[in-house]
């Protein structure tokens, strides 16, 4: 590990460590644009490098990246990446309070935070971690993905969780588009060759997010709420005190998450969101969805912490633990490394290098996200008629790069005003994009899980005991958000009872 570290310090690698975070986290803060378009647009600047130079750029784009998404979801509402969703619903309302810095500050030291502890738990317990990830199959792989989209839901719906439900729906539909993974029978394609490839979540995201917040807010005649300053970034040592066990809890699940090839950094960010709130305090409680300073800390360590843990599969086995992670594995593959069980065997000393670089690679990103804020902070405190204007062509743009076709330009369009609809009628966005994203992974895991299943007994289903225990933790997400929905409906029902009787006696 000692000479994984001098041969670090190179000045070359450092520089490129450095440019990595910094593409990343300016990649990152764009709305709309997802850490893995970042790493799949960036391989390409780094196949004319050395191995080292190509993993130390790459790791910086990684952990930068994840963490820009940030800056964007605080100032401006529009998260840069997909798990930046919870980060947009505290942080944004934090700026328009005033205290824009002061959340970007705590999103940085989360970040931070969640990095080192995803790290610190790769180097130490991978072969817990790994026997761990290993156990979840198609079964368990299913309703994983189910918790995503339900937990989403109900967090992004407020009291109205049903709404946040749907929205998740849709976006699983949409995913269903295509041939079918299993089969390849179109699905959903109404005849049109354009859509047997299914629909890029990526142009659903730059839509719903990107575009539909420029429909959204061009025509409103409000006062802009984007501070020229944010203020002090630097967050006061005693809140991050006191929300200390909260990033530990939450990093420590990001890494799990990200051990379990397919989940990601979206699953890892909603879990640990809503495992936040049930174990804050009551006034604490209060705050969540109105700008909660542990809520903030809750999805930017879990997010982060997901890095660590998504190398664990990556790594040990060849199996890249989220999109980005394969991304990275295809840049180790132009290099002629081949990862998997005898990695350390055909290139000793290279895994040490990885963890060596990806700890210089998150001190850089804590260093360099404050250099880089003030930038974003200027870019992003245009006037609302010429920011959101400069907004439309990033997201033609970034539609477009993925595949380098116009029909994502058009799916874009499509997201954008169906988002702008959804808003309209009070339905939440952000569980459509993660229906869309975690779609195939429940589509085909169920598939399978019934091909295992066809003769087996309900017995045997339930001795399945990870998958039986995410039942159950889907059934009480549906609980309680079916119990908050009472409530909300009982308050309302009295509130009006109570505005009646005050008519009455006045008339």
């Amino acid at each position: 590990m000692i000479d994984a570290f001098l041969q670090l310090m190179n000045p070359s690698l450092l520089a490129l460590t450095l440019a990595g975070v910094s593409l990343g986290i300016i990649w990152g803060a764009l709305p709309g644009l997802s850490t893995t378009m970042a790493m799949g647009l960036l391989i390409g600047l780094s196949a004319g490098l050395s191995q080292d130079a190509s993993i130390c750029f790459m790791l910086g784009v990684y952990t930068g990246s994840v963490f820009g998404g940030a800056i964007s979801a605080v100032l401006i509402n529009i998260p840069g990446t997909p798990d930046a969703v919870p980060t947009m619903i505290e942080g944004h309302q934090l700026a328009q309070r005033g205290e824009g810095g002061q959340a970007l500050g705590m999103s940085i030291a989360a970040s931070f935070v969640g990095g080192s502890i995803g790290i610190v738990l790769l180097i130490t317990l991978i072969p817990l971690i790994l026997t761990f990830a290993l156990n979840f199959r198609s079964w368990e792989m299913f309703w994983l993905a189910v918790i995503g989209i339900m937990v989403s839901g109900s967090m992004a719906a407020g009291s109205m969780p049903l709404k946040g439900w749907i929205a998740g729906w849709i976006g699983l539909l949409v995913s269903l588009v295509g041939l079918d993974s299993i089969h390849a029978v179109p699905r959903f394609t109404f005849g049109s060759f354009m859509l047997f490839d299914g629909v890029s979540y990526v142009a659903i995201l730059i839509g719903l997010f990107g575009l539909a917040e420029v429909l959204r807010t061009l025509p409103s005649k409000d006062t802009p709420t984007i501070p020229s300053k944010v203020g002090r970034l630097m967050p006061r040592f005693g809140l991050l005190m006191r929300f200390a066990p909260s990033a530990v809890r939450s990093g420590i699940l990001g890494t799990f998450i990200g051990a379990i090839p397919g989940a990601g950094a979206n699953v890892a960010s909603f879990l640990a969101y809503d495992i936040g709130r049930r174990r804050a305090k009551p006034e604490e409680k209060m705050k969540w969805g109105k700008g909660s300073y542990e809520a903030l800390v809750c999805a930017e360590t879990s997010n982060n912490a997901n890095i660590g843990g998504s190398m664990l599969p990556t790594l040990a086995l060849g199996i890249p633990g989220n999109a980005a992670a394969a991304a990275l594995l295809a840049a180790l593959t132009l290099k002629n490394v081949s990862v998997g069980p005898t990695i350390e065997l055909d290139h000793p000393g290279l895994i040490y290098f990885i963890y060596g670089a990806l700890i210089i690679a998150n001190f850089m990103m804590y260093l360099a996200a404050f250099a880089l804020i003030a930038p974003c902070v200027k870019l992003f405190s245009l006037p609302r008629g010429v920011l959101m204007p400069l907004i439309i062509p990033v997201c033609v743009i970034g539609a477009y790069a993925v595949k380098l076709s116009m029909f994502d330009v058009w799916v874009m369009f499509g997201a954008g005003a169906a988002g702008w609809l959804l808003t309209i009628f009070h339905f939440p966005v952000a569980p459509v994009v993660l229906g869309v994203i975690l779609g195939p992974l429940a589509d085909e895991n169920l598939r399978r899980s019934l091909l295992v299943f066809d003769d087996k007994s309900i017995g045997f289903v339930l001795s399945q005991w990870i998958g039986t225990g995410l039942m159950i933790c889907v059934s009480l997400v549906v609980i309680e958000g079916l119990v908050r929905a009472m409530r909300s409906a009982k308050g309302n029902d009295a509130e009006y009872a109570a505005q009646n009787l005050e008519g009455t006696r006045n008339a």
